[in-house]
This record gives structure tokens, C-alpha cells and sequence, in this order.
């Protein structure tokens, strides 16, 4: 399987591939009212993902750090992990079974699916309540069409239907949010990791066929 191949699957069995409304927050394209664009303190979030192409829900545990600098994308079945590192404007893919991971910079900026951005327009429409919680409902355009969203005074999305950036469509809701503080060691892949890169190998196994030469695991 090559690099690209794991970094499609990885993404597409997270629930990554939907809402991917955010580039980086640094383009003020939306001017008045507007939801609060990232937590602002370390959040859990258990979501049902609902992607446009895959024929039922998956579900997704989300590690935000406060003001939405770095988060984290576990599937249900904790094969892989997705880390976003919005101020670094990088991903890294770890997979777990093989105890490996790949880290790489997109090339059209970082997209982020459980975080808004400026570059949308926003209108309110009412309030809500999911996971227990209440939230503003918002109206967002983008050049490919509308969605919804219903967002916590303290930025976090507790669900979002309609159509993405890359015109596809999709939904999530959150199931549970558990605030509480979070390690920066959760924002890192494993010391005991190997890193590959596009020219490696992945490993299915721990026999003669892996012929990876091990990098320089994160530092944590």
C-alpha cells in the first residue's frame, strides 16, 4: 500500500473527509456576526460521523486544545489517529497496529474538520440543544453551497449538516462533551513510534518483509 493510499483510508475512516470548512483562521473574509471559531478551553468531543460516501455513521473522539491551536481525531476502533497542528501547519498520521506514523505539510493549507473559519459567511438562525448542551444555530455559505451548524457560546460544534468546502456532502453531532484539561503528549505520536516516509515501506508485520529503517521518533 503506498503513502498515499494510507493517508486516504486513515482519513476517510476517521470521518475526515467531511466538513472540511477550515483553512487556517487567517483570512477576515466574513464580516459580522459569527460563531466563536474554536473552543476556548480543552474539550473532549465524542461525534457521530456521517460522510457523504461511507454508508453509516462512524464515530470519532476529537481532542481539542484551548483556542483550537492543535487537535486530535481518533476512530471508534483506535487503529489510527489523525493530529492537526494549525500553528505548524502540519498532520500526522499515526497508525497504531503498525506503531508507525507519517507527518507532512498539505499543500493547499491545513483543513480542519471540526473547527470553523473566517472565510465563511454566517448568519444566526435560532438556538439548539445537542449532547445536553445548548448552542447557536448558524447558516454558513460557502462558494459550494449552505450548511448548518449549532455551536456553544464557547466555540464548540455540536453538530453540522450541509454541503463542505470541496462541495461534498456530510453531517456530525456530538454524543458527549467532557471538558477537561489535556496533555500535550496526546498532541504527539508516540516516543516508541517509527516514522516512514513516502519512500518507506509500510510495515504489515513484524517479519523480514519490513525493510524500514526506523527516524528520529517525536520528541515529546
Amino acid at each position: 500500500m503506498s503513502m498515499v493510499q494510507i493517508k486516504r483510508a486513515t482519513l476517510l475512516s476517521l470521518g475526515v473527509t467531511i466538513m472540511s470548512t477550515a483553512l487556517p483562521a487567517l483570512a477576515q473574509g466574513s464580516i459580522g456576526p459569527h460563531p466563536r471559531l474554536s473552543p476556548a478551553r480543552d474539550v473532549t468531543v465524542v461525534y457521530s460521523v456521517q460522510p457523504e460516501k461511507l454508508p453509516k455513521p462512524v464515530q470519532a473522539t476529537v481532542q481539542f486544545k484551548a483556542e483550537g491551536d492543535k487537535l486530535r481525531i481518533d476512530a471508534a476502533d483506535r487503529a489510527g489517529s489523525t493530529i492537526l497542528d494549525r500553528p505548524a501547519q502540519r498532520v500526522t498520521l499515526i497508525m497504531h497496529k503498525q506503531r508507525v506514523y507519517t507527518s507532512f505539510a498539505p499543500k493547499h493549507g491545513l483543513r480542519n474538520p471540526f473547527m470553523l473559519d473566517m472565510t465563511m459567511q454566517y448568519a444566526p438562525d435560532g438556538t439548539g440543544m445537542v449532547a445536553g448542551l445548548a448552542c447557536n444555530k448558524w447558516t454558513i455559505t460557502s462558494p459550494h453551497g449552505k450548511a448548518t451548524a449549532c455551536v456553544t457560546e464557547d466555540g464548540v460544534i455540536l453538530s453540522e449538516e450541509g454541503v463542505d468546502a470541496d462541495g461534498l456532502h456530510g453531517k456530525l453531532e456530538a454524543q458527549t462533551v467532557t471538558y477537561g484539561p489535556l496533555a500535550e503528549s496526546q498532541f504527539q505520536p508516540p516516543a516508541d513510534y517509527q516514522q516512514i516516509t513516502a519512500q518507506m515501506p509500510i510495515p504489515h508485520g513484524a517479519g523480514p518483509q519490513s525493510s524500514m529503517t526506523p527516524a528520529h521518533p517525536a520528541a515529546q
